[in-house]
């Protein structure tokens, strides 16, 4: 199997920046909307924008539209892709 590394470098991206593990811990108590994440973040739209194109471009949030908002959640799929993609940066860790 052949490594994609521009996918995994915009996986790692997605944990490279204070903001976006703040956003990723908002949203392992659930899905939230934008409107939300900004009023607990303080921060403007636009950056928040920003952080959530990186981490839905990475597939580590899914993202869903209701009308003008967008609602956010933490992607179980991706979070293991993380996982797995690290796991096969230790020999040591047994491949299941």
């Amino acid at each position: 199997m052949q490594i994609d590394y521009e996918e995994e470098a915009r996986l790692f991206k997605a944990f490279c920046d204070p903001n976006r593990l703040l956003i990723l811990d908002i949203l392992r108590s659930g899905e939230h909307c934008a409107c939300k994440l900004l009023e607990i973040m303080d921060l403007s739209q636009s950056t928040l924008s920003h952080h959530m194109k990186i981490l839905a471009d990475a597939g580590i949030v899914n993202v869903r539209k209701d009308g003008k908002w967008s609602h956010y959640s933490i992607s179980k799929k991706g979070i293991e892709r993380a996982v797995d993609c690290l796991k096969q940066l230790n020999p040591t860790v047994s491949k299941e």
